[in-house]
Parts: C-alpha cells; structure tokens; sequence
C-alpha cells in the first residue's frame, strides 16, 4: 500500500489580503487624522474613514481607506524633534504623537518632559540627547520599554535611570545620550499617578 502524496504547503497570501495588525489599523488612523488636519478630508468624511479603519482585518481594506491620500514620509526621514525648556518649560506627551527617529531636549531654565507613554513609535531604536542644563530633563518610557545610558554623560547633576531591562519583543530601545548638565536627566517608568491617568482613560489620544 503506498503512501498518499503529500499535501502542498499553502501558497502564502497576497499582501493585500495579509490580516492587518492593531499596528496597522493606528498607522492608518494617525494618516487619516493628518489628512483632516490639513484639510484634504472633511469632518464627516473622517469620522466614516475611521470607523472603517477599526473595522478592517485586511491591508487591502485598509489600503482602500487612504489611496487618494499621500503616502506619509517615512519616520526615519523626518527631521530630529527638538524641545528648548527655555523660561516656561517644554513637554511633549502625553497625548498621542508620532515618534522621529532623534529627539533633542534641552532643560534650559524651564525643564523639559518627553512622555512616550501614548505614543506612536515604529522604530526599533529611538535616539534621545538630553542636556539637563539648569532645570532638568524628565523621559517617561511606557512599561516594556527599555533604555541604554550608557552614552551618557551625568555632569554635575546626574543621571537617574529608574527603568527596568524587562524589554518586551517589538518594543523600541531608547538610546540615551548628552549630559545631565546642573539639574541632571531622569528616565523612568509612570509614576502611580501616571499611571492611574493612563488606566483611567486608556484611549485618550
């Protein structure tokens, strides 16, 4: 008796119709944002496109959502987000934002606060330079995150790295260097009432 033959391996799918990520579906979302901000879609418009974009399971579906829009540029392309305390301060997060592959803080007088912990990050590397100066710079990095400071240089007011290395797989690396200058540089997880902010409005954008 022989054997029966066997089974082909199944072809692989189109990439149309691969099945879309939560990834995915929020890259497609923070396009269609743009795209209102600017003015190319209107409200109305808006609000079905992303209704569509939560719904969709395929790249295809949700290529058909942004194929009069243009591509967005690459994230590796886009210029170094750079952040001065000056007088009053500076902070980005924690809303959602699009992570560049540099960003550049500067605690000047104010201080300055980079907090990652709702952002939109699809680099496996992210490089911050922070210089503490007179006030201080503060990175919060969401839980699963790690940082390398190795790079850095803690001046006269310190580097307090209060991270842990439990890095989770697809997560970035935030690779940290400058001087922590007078006031010194801190990278850490959310605190406890961070924390409850986040776990009481785990959506807000």
């Amino acid at each position: 008796m022989t054997a029966p033959p066997p089974e082909p391996f199944p072809r692989p799918a189109p990439s149309g119709e691969l099945r879309a990520s939560h990834a995915d579906r929020e890259a497609v979302v923070e396009q269609l944002r743009d795209a209102a901000a600017e003015g190319r879609i209107d409200l109305d418009e808006l609000d079905s496109r992303l209704e569509q974009a939560l719904k969709s399971k395929t790249h295809a579906e949700l290529a058909a959502l942004t194929a009069d829009l243009p591509r967005p540029s690459s994230v590796e392309s886009r210029p170094p987000l750079v952040l001065k305390g000056g007088m009053h301060g500076a902070s980005r997060g924690p809303g959602r934002w699009e992570v560049p592959g540099q960003v550049i803080a500067h605690g000047g007088v104010g201080g300055v606060k980079i907090d990652f912990t709702r952002a939109a990050c699809r680099l496996r590397e992210v490089a911050v330079e922070a210089y503490g100066e007179m006030a201080g710079v503060t990175i919060v990095i969401p839980d699963g995150w790690a940082a390398d400071t190795s790079g850095m240089d803690p001046g006269v007011g310190g580097l307090k790295d209060k991270t842990t290395p439990d890095r989770l797989p697809g997560t970035p690396l935030i690779r940290l260097t400058g001087s922590g200058g007078m006031a010194g540089v801190v990278i850490r997880h959310p605190n406890r009432r961070e924390r409850r902010k986040l776990h009481s409005n785990p959506t807000q954008g």
